[in-house]
């Protein structure tokens, strides 16, 4: 009886810590997606524009995961599987940007997507490591941990972008950064598709 109690608690424990630590991504990823989309647009910038999605699909994903917490091992594979899809939708919002801008060319502000994905790497550095120790305890805060990942190398992108916007005098460095991001989202998000396939096979 005593060693039961101890897994419900140890359960309970674990539940508590995932939710707070989904509370503070998810507040940090709303804020994100505000600032940087309003960045994206004044400054002109599709990768940019990249980033900010993805911090609105991350907001969209950690809200999704409080809900799947305490929820059994179908219910968090069902959950992964929507997030994974939430991934491959921002891809292509992101490519029809890049479609856009290639019929409709303009020169972007190449100090604004500096700054603000410096800023953007700097609030989910915090976001992955809050989210580290959780990576590995269910399919639920693996898909989260996979999303903060992304995070990262989106924000490396758009600065990276940018300063080949400012040698180059041209946009086109800010349309292939977009276009990397895409793939690399496309790649991510049917990663979890699978890894959330086989948990729902594993759990029927």
């Amino acid at each position: 009886m005593s060693g039961c109690c101890d897994n419900d608690c140890s359960l309970d424990a674990r539940q508590t810590r995932q939710r707070r630590t989904l509370r503070i991504v998810l507040g940090i990823n709303a804020t994100l997606f505000l600032v940087i989309a309003g960045a994206a647009l004044y400054g002109g910038s599709s990768a940019l524009l990249a980033d900010s999605l993805d911090n609105l699909g991350d907001a969209l994903t950690y809200g999704l995961s409080l809900y799947a917490v305490s929820r059994g091992a179908m219910a968090k594979a069902r959950v992964a599987l929507f997030k994974g899809w939430l991934i491959v939708l921002a891809a292509g919002v992101v490519l029809a940007q890049v479609i856009y801008r290639a019929f409709v060319p303009s020169l972007p502000l190449f100090e604004v997507m500096g700054i603000f994905s410096l800023l953007a790497l700097a609030a989910n550095s915090l976001c992955l490591y809050l989210l580290w120790r959780h990576r590995h305890e269910d399919v639920n805060m693996s898909s989260v941990w996979e999303c903060s990942r992304n995070d990262i190398v989106s924000n490396l992108s758009v600065f990276a972008a940018a300063g080949g916007v400012w040698l180059t005098g041209s946009g086109w460095p800010d349309t292939l950064v977009a276009l990397v991001l895409v793939i690399f989202l496309l790649r991510s998000g049917f990663g979890v598709i699978a890894s959330a396939r086989r948990e729902l096979h594993v759990a029927a």
